[in-house]
């Protein structure tokens, strides 16, 4: 039985069933239990144009590290920001979303120095995948040419150090991670079926390659954070840096280079990945995505949701696994929908089986509305019947 259940119902329902006398020798009915119905459109609403605009969004035009208001700017973050802004267009077809992604091109260049260069090539390339989907979204070329911009200062960031891959940061270009490098191929991807030119389809196959060789372990599709930190040649194999953002965006590589190429060894690496991922005790202790943090990790758990959102849609992943991603959405969404909650303000929490404090954190609060956009996404395209 599914209900859809008010506080003052219930708390009626509760003083009629107190005036009732029970014979207590005589056995009493069961009384089924309500099920809560998630009307998930109606929650990524709230999340996004709730949680996230009215807590976070600053007068300069970006998004402020914390609510209340700290003023600060992280510029990363504005990348997903703009990502979920995107998804509620996309979803609500609300001009009002399409006015805070204007602000927001006018807000976010300005406080990274009037442009949208940066020193960390990772960060550049989230800001990338997001001003392309904005293209895809509006047809407006501004989008379209900053991210052309970007995407070139991105290429010099390959270098031969551990025979290739795209440096962390222009001031360490002999460490080089997943972090800069799948986001890479997944842009250079879209960018090739966008304007179809040959060189963007090499670097993709040239990055997937390099990524796949050196930071995915074969036999179960873990995809390792980063090597050479140290200049030693290590790869970072600590348990504690396995990540839901790198097993996303491997996974979102192997799905745009399916998309071309037809080639089945690509989706199959994004389902092996994904299926490490949410079977990870690391990862997905109980079946949650572990906890992050206020900080950059914060950001990790909605960035694996994004993508395996996409993979579970493609029509070469089989019943059986597309469901079991389902369910490991629907169980997560829940949860911190639940748990990690505070409904008053539609703030989310890093750990998405307790409430969060006093203070909403920017990136936590992206994790939370991109897990929400994508369970309003599986609902109308009916993935949750």
């Amino acid at each position: 039985m599914k209900l859809k259940i008010s506080s003052t119902i219930f708390l009626g329902t509760l003083i009629c069933l107190s005036c009732l006398q029970y014979d207590e020798d005589k056995p009493q009915p069961a009384v089924e239990e309500p099920e809560y119905v998630f009307e998930w459109d109606a929650i990524a609403d709230s999340a996004t144009s709730m949680g996230l605009n009215q807590n976070f969004w600053h007068g300069e035009k970006f998004y402020s590290n914390a609510s209340p208001s700290d003023g600060n700017f992280n510029y990363w973050p504005q990348a997903h920001a703009l990502d979920v802004l995107i998804d509620a267009y996309i979803r609500t077809n609300d001009a009002n979303y399409k006015t805070y992604m204007d602000d927001w091109f006018v807000g976010v260049k300005i406080k990274n120095g009037n442009r949208f260069t940066n020193h960390f090539y990772d960060d550049m390339e989230w800001n990338a995948l997001a001003m392309l989907r904005a293209y895809k979204a509006t047809k407006d070329d501004k989008w379209l040419d900053e991210t052309l911009i970007v995407w070139e200062d991105i290429k010099t960031g390959w270098n031969e150090t551990m025979d290739g891959g795209i440096a962390w940061k222009k001031d360490q270009l002999y460490y080089k991670n997943t972090p800069a490098n799948a986001p890479a191929c997944i842009l250079a991807a879209r960018l090739y079926r966008e304007r179809g030119l040959q060189d963007d389809l090499d670097w993709a196959k040239k990055i997937y390659a390099w990524q796949k060789s050196k930071l995915v372990e074969p036999a179960t599709g873990l995809v390792y954070d980063g090597m050479n930190s140290n200049g030693d040649g290590q790869v970072q194999k600590d348990p504690g840096w396995r990540f839901a953002y790198n097993q996303g965006t491997f996974i979102g590589a192997g799905l745009e280079l399916y998309a071309i190429t037809k080639q089945s060894v690509y989706l199959q690496d994004a389902i092996k990945t994904a299926n490490n991922m949410i079977a990870d005790v690391v990862m997905s202790p109980g079946g949650i995505m572990r906890p992050g943090d206020n900080g950059d990790g914060g950001l990790f758990n909605g960035i694996g949701v994004r993508y395996l959102c996409l993979l579970l849609q493609n029509s070469g992943v089989g019943s059986s696994a597309r469901e079991k991603y389902v369910n490991y959405l629907r169980n997560n969404a829940e949860t911190l929908w639940l748990k990690g909650t505070d409904h008053g303000k539609v703030i989310f929490n890093s750990n998405w089986t307790t409430l969060p404090g006093a203070t909403g954190y920017l990136n936590p609060q992206l994790s939370g509305c991109m897990l929400m956009e994508a369970m309003a996404v599986l609902e109308s395209k009916n993935y949750l019947d």
